[in-house]
């Protein structure tokens, strides 16, 4: 691609592009790599409001031992990439996305095959490295429970030269003899504080003008997931091109649903009103606003009406998550609404 870009001429005319208008092609590269990958931590140190498990990453680091754990990927390769260095990496690290390769027969060839060589303490360049390979699964719950039992008995053999690095978004779906062997390491959701922090130092050097109102609105449509953010922040600039960035464009980007539709539901759910409910439910639509995304925030909506009693609160909420379950399983987002909206709960 890169190739290409730098030889292409215009096809209505034969002139070559002046030097000061052909674009470098270590910046052209620059330019298309995604802000999370620029941004993301590089080493353990860098990695943001995890204090607990930095400390305990960077004392594994000091001995040259690394104990299995649940940790995010990015993060974990370049803590291997720390611990072997780029020379030997590939030799002693093996990948593996349990969410493609989730069968028995992946941890009898790949896995089991990998981790039978034995590993020196000494590269080829002569420096001193520990004597072990890693393995990492990542979306290790998605693993069939056949090969979480054949990944056990791995483990326990190979445990002299071998170490494993399971990564999960839900720990119950791992087998309880794999979790008791392992060291669990839980990433928590970022501070505001953190977030806004790492946001504005983004904008910063890459020239972003975003106001305070925007950008709280972003981060809270995230949830804490600063990757989410970043990426929203990158779709927003590119779509603004050097404008700043206001809290219509994050509103447009993220297919937020104006609050004005929650509170009209609400409201009709307390009237009762079936045509009312049914016209809204139409409007919503018409204008292609996400079912998923507008019962997001009407729970969010809902957790902080005092207006509500706990009790109608619980089962308004057990009410929205039959529903949820169900647009996620593919039913009719229309429907499920209606169901939602003249259940009379309210």
């Amino acid at each position: 691609m890169e190739s290409y870009l730098k030889n292409y001429t215009s096809s209505s005319s034969n002139s070559k592009l002046n030097e000061e208008q052909k674009l470098p092609v270590g910046n052209a590269k620059q330019a298309c790599t995604p802000w999370v990958e620029k941004y993301r931590p590089k080493i353990v140190d860098d990695i943001a409001y995890q204090d607990e498990v930095v400390a305990k990453l960077r004392l594994c680091l000091m001995i040259l031992y690394f104990v299995e754990h649940f940790i995010c990927f990015a993060n974990i390769r370049d803590i291997f990439q720390q611990i072997f260095g780029s020379e030997i990496y590939r030799d002693r690290v093996l990948e593996l996305n349990a969410s493609d390769e989730r069968g028995i027969d992946v941890i009898r060839d790949k896995v089991k095959l990998f981790s039978q060589f034995a590993a020196s303490e000494i590269t080829e360049g002569g420096k001193k490295c520990p004597p072990l390979k890693m393995i990492i699964l990542d979306e290790a719950d998605s693993m069939t429970k056949q090969a979480q039992a054949a990944l056990r008995r791995t483990m326990e053999r190979e445990s002299k030269t071998t170490r494993f690095c399971l990564i999960c978004n839900y720990i119950s779906c791992i087998i309880e003899p794999i979790t008791s062997r392992c060291a669990k390491f839980r990433f928590k959701p970022l501070t505001l504080e953190i977030q806004i922090e790492r946001l504005k130092k983004i904008c910063e050097n890459e020239s972003v003008s975003i106001d305070d109102v925007a950008l709280s609105s972003l981060i809270s449509f995230c949830h804490g997931d600063l990757r989410r953010a970043i990426n929203t922040l990158q779709s927003a600039a590119s779509f603004k091109d050097k404008k700043e960035i206001v809290q219509t464009d994050i509103e447009e980007i993220c297919q937020i649903v104006p609050e004005e539709f929650v509170e009209k539901f609400i409201a009709i759910c307390r009237k009762g009103s079936h045509e009312n409910m049914e016209k809204l439910v139409l409007q919503l639509q018409r204008e292609a606003y996400s079912a998923y995304q507008f019962i997001i925030q009407l729970h969010d909506k809902l957790i902080d009406d005092l207006m509500v009693s706990d009790l109608a609160r619980a089962k308004f909420l057990s009410k929205l998550a039959v529903c949820e379950n169900r647009i996620l399983a593919g039913a009719d987002e229309t429907l499920q609404l209606m169901d939602l909206g003249t259940a009379g709960i309210l």
